[in-house]
């Protein structure tokens, strides 16, 4: 009996023992390099994390690995951002708005027609003769940009005058003054169409009100004969601009506006060619042709007429002021 009892016990040993190696053979782990072979091939998406020994650096946890365990250029990338955000997004849209100012002077000769009671007088009159009667004068745009959106104003105001004496003895006057003001303000809003490196296209519009006053007077005033006269409309414009830059400083713009329409003037465009200098980032020196064409007229034999073509040279400055 108790040889049985032995015999028994160690049979059934053998037996344990026997079904006891396959499972360990089941759990025991592929040495190396097989290990990260098919734990990466088994799930592509997920990286393996191999053990360390130590502290491991905030880039190895946050950066992805390829099959040899080494961190990838993307996940340097991104460890970078989660660390204090200073990788900035180059695909990210510029969301600041920026601001430019650029005073100019605009050199033009005039020549046209102006009427009115149903009588029209031609007249003609280059850069220097409105140069020598120049009396006051403010020219300038400003312009706001952000993303493709663009806001834009172009200001004029010139005032001309001139002194005859009169050759008339016992008239009760010695001589008259005449002043001409000119105001032209332009406010446009646009979207950027082509924002390229090279290359740059706006599609503008918007109004441009326009105002002219006439002040004759004799002098000295004893007689009382002082004559004042304005003109104010507002028309519609619609235009486009594109920018090329020629060289790393050098860049051109070329322009225009057309309007009017019956609706304050007849008819009225504009078109301008300016070559620039960059001085400065912020700085740009700028010199060009302007040309401008009026025809304003109304219906009624008392009404003004006038067609007017203003051209000429223009130079300015373009600042960056933000």
């Amino acid at each position: 009996m108790k040889n049985t009892a032995i015999l028994t016990i160690l049979v059934l040993n053998l037996f344990l023992l026997a079904a006891s190696r396959p499972c360990r053979a089941q759990a025991a782990p592929l040495p190396g390099d097989e290990y990260l072979r098919v734990t990466y091939d088994a799930n592509s998406t997920a990286a393996p994390t191999p053990a360390t020994t130590g502290d491991s650096s905030v880039d190895d946890l946050a950066s992805p690995a390829d099959p040899r365990g080494e961190p990838t250029q993307g996940g340097t990338a991104q460890s970078g951002a989660n660390q204090g955000g200073t990788t900035q997004d180059v695909t990210g849209k510029d969301d600041q708005w920026h601001l430019s100012v650029s005073p100019y002077l605009w050199f033009g000769g005039t020549h046209g027609t102006l009427g009115a009671f149903g009588h029209d007088v031609g007249f003609k009159a280059s850069a220097g003769d409105l140069l020598s009667h120049f009396r006051f004068g403010i020219m300038g745009a400003v312009e706001a940009r952000r993303n493709r959106l663009l806001l834009s104003t172009d200001l004029m105001v010139v005032r001309l005058q001139d002194d005859h004496a009169l050759p008339l003895p016992g008239f009760g006057a010695d001589s008259a003054t005449l002043k001409a003001t000119s105001f032209i303000l332009t406010p446009k809003v646009g979207v950027r169409l082509l924002d390229g490196k090279m290359i740059k296209a706006d599609a503008l519009a918007g109004i441009r009100y326009w105002h002219f006053g006439e002040t004759l007077n004799f002098n000295p005033g004893t007689l009382g004969l002082n004559f004042s006269k304005s003109q104010d409309w507002v028309d519609p414009v619609v235009g486009g601009r594109i920018t090329a830059t020629l060289a790393p400083k050098v860049v051109f713009t070329m322009g225009g506006d057309v309007g009017g329409w019956d609706t304050g003037s007849h008819q009225e465009y504009q078109a301008a060619g300016l070559l620039g200098y960059k001085v400065t980032p912020k700085m740009t020196l700028q010199g060009g042709y302007r040309y401008m064409y009026l025809d304003y007229r109304k219906s009624g034999p008392a009404s003004p007429v006038v067609n007017v073509a203003i051209s000429g040279v223009m130079f300015g400055v373009t600042l960056n002021l933000k």
